[in-house]
């Protein structure tokens, strides 16, 4: 798991027009919070905490006006919907060795069974408890030679040591389906007879 460090200050203003202006000057404002302590409102470097948020989960040690620092992981980040930059971001305050619930992505590889199988991701992301410091990016699974009517499920994953389902084990993450082009000929062909007798 990679570690990121950033700088950032804490504001004082708040409301929609403080954030325009911050916004407007490159930066992102944002809270953290956890812990039982107050939450501190803070500003970030807008395109340092842009690529830091392309890894999921990622570890943020921030560097708060020069004085302390934090480790925290990102809880929910708001981005324009039409033009994608980063409008604000909640960052959850960790500490070393303290277990976090998170969700980490899920890929999928190998072919499938011959026969135009789709394959469904019904959890697009898995639901694990993880030390704070070692959360893993992601989760490869084998769906190598799996045929319609295949699932995999959460218990079926391998997780890496010291991480831990935060979902029910018998919770359905993949599975295949045949393909509905087959089945809309096939109906199609079944109508047309009908209609000739």
């Amino acid at each position: 798991m990679s570690e990121v460090k950033l700088t950032a200050e804490t504001r004082t203003e708040f409301g929609k027009g403080a954030a325009r202006r911050i916004r407007r000057a490159s930066k992102v404002p944002g809270v953290l919070y956890g812990h039982g302590s107050d939450p501190l409102h803070l500003t970030f470097p807008g395109h340092d905490l842009l690529l830091a948020l392309r890894t999921p989960n990622v570890l943020i040690s921030l560097d708060i006006d020069g004085k302390t620092n934090e480790l925290a992981i990102p809880k929910a980040v708001q981005r324009d919907p039409l033009k994608g930059f980063l409008e604000h971001v909640d960052l959850l305050l960790v500490k070393r060795g303290e277990k976090v619930t998170v969700e980490i992505p899920v890929h999928a590889e190998g072919e499938l069974a011959p026969g135009g199988n789709l394959l469904e991701h019904v959890l697009s992301s898995l639901p694990v408890e993880a030390e704070a410091t070692h959360i893993p990016e992601a989760v490869t699974v084998s769906v190598e030679g799996l045929a319609a009517g295949a699932s995999v499920h959460a218990k079926d994953i391998t997780l890496p040591s010291g991480v831990t389902l935060a979902v029910d084990e018998d919770a359905v993450v993949l599975q295949v389906l045949q393909a509905q082009a087959e089945e809309a000929e096939g109906e199609g062909t079944e109508g047309e007879e009908a209609a000739e007798v």
